[in-house]
């Protein structure tokens, strides 16, 4: 029946025209090791630089005596602050992911074999503990 139309139109299917190849799934890149690694050197380079930036404005700031050099001296210092803390993070980061958490025991279900007596005695040497 399609075909019919399509020859009535003088038209071309589209499954002729349009071949759609198949399509990839990429996965994202998942070494989280190799990305610390970055990171780590990205913040080691920012704070290097970013330590000689200071000691040249606090340089020009003597010099200077302006105010404006002040203030950025001091933007300089509060950004190099972050930075460091930002490292000091990733690392604290780095270490929890790598040292897996102690599970929490949890019990579902109690099983008490014995007399109503014991069971009493159990409960009465437990409050007395706390």
């Amino acid at each position: 029946m399609n075909k019919q139309i399509d020859d009535s139109l003088d038209m071309v299917p589209l499954d002729d025209i349009y071949d759609p190849a198949p399509v990839e799934k990429v996965e994202p890149p998942t070494d989280i090791e190799n990305d610390f690694t970055y990171a780590r050197e990205n913040f080691y380079n920012v704070i290097e630089k970013g330590s000689s930036a200071l000691e040249d404005m606090l340089n020009v700031a003597r010099a200077s005596e302006h105010p404006r050099a002040y203030e950025v001296v001091s933007t300089i210092m509060k950004t190099l602050m972050d930075a460091n803390k930002d490292l000091v993070e990733l690392a604290e980061k780095k270490k929890k992911q790598e040292t897996p958490e102690e599970k929490q025991k949890v019990t579902n279900n109690n099983l008490f074999v014995g007399s109503t007596a014991d069971l009493q005695q159990l409960l009465k040497d437990m409050k007395t503990n706390d």
